[in-house]
C-alpha cells in the first residue's frame, strides 16, 4: 500500500494490511480532533523524509506529520521501528476493516463505534507495553 500527505510531498509505503486499530487515547484526540485510526506496520518506506517534522509526545514515541500541510502521518515508538501508520493516508486500499480499539477507557461519550471489536483499557495498554524492546 501507498498513501500520501494532502500537498503530496511525502508518500508512505508498507506492506498491505488489512487490519485498522483505533486509539481513544486524550493526546490522540487532542492532535487529530477524533479517534486515531492507524495501520500498525514495523517496516515502511517514505518519499519525502525531509518535509516531516516530529512531535516527541511521550518519553517513548513520537507523532510525525508534514510540515508543509500538517497531515498527521504516524506514531512511533523510539525503539523496535513500530509505527502506527495514519489509515487516512492510504485513500485507495481495499479490504480495510476496523480490528482494535485501545484506550477505550478514555473514549469520550458524544461518540460510539458501531463495530464490535476486541478493546483494551489503559492500564492494559500501558501493562503490554511496560517491557516492549521492539522484538
Amino acid at each position: 500500500m501507498k498513501g500520501h500527505c494532502l500537498c503530496g510531498r511525502i508518500a508512505i509505503g508498507c506492506i498491505d494490511h488489512t487490519d485498522v486499530s483505533v486509539c481513544h487515547c486524550s493526546m490522540c484526540r487532542r492532535w487529530g480532533g477524533g479517534p486515531f485510526f492507524s495501520i500498525e506496520s514495523k517496516a515502511i518506506e517514505i518519499e519525502g523524509e525531509k518535509d516531516i517534522a516530529h512531535y516527541r509526545s511521550s518519553q517513548w514515541a513520537e507523532r510525525g506529520f508534514c510540515q508543509h500541510c500538517g497531515t498527521h502521518l504516524y506514531y512511533r515508538l523510539q525503539t523496535g521501528g513500530f509505527y502506527a501508520v495514519s489509515a487516512g493516508l492510504f485513500q485507495d486500499a481495499a479490504n480495510l476493516r476496523l480490528h482494535s480499539q485501545i484506550f477505550i477507557d478514555k473514549k469520550p461519550d458524544y461518540y460510539a463505534l458501531a463495530n464490535k471489536t476486541p478493546t483494551m483499557t489503559e492500564a492494559q495498554v500501558m501493562e503490554m507495553f511496560k517491557n516492549w524492546d521492539g522484538s
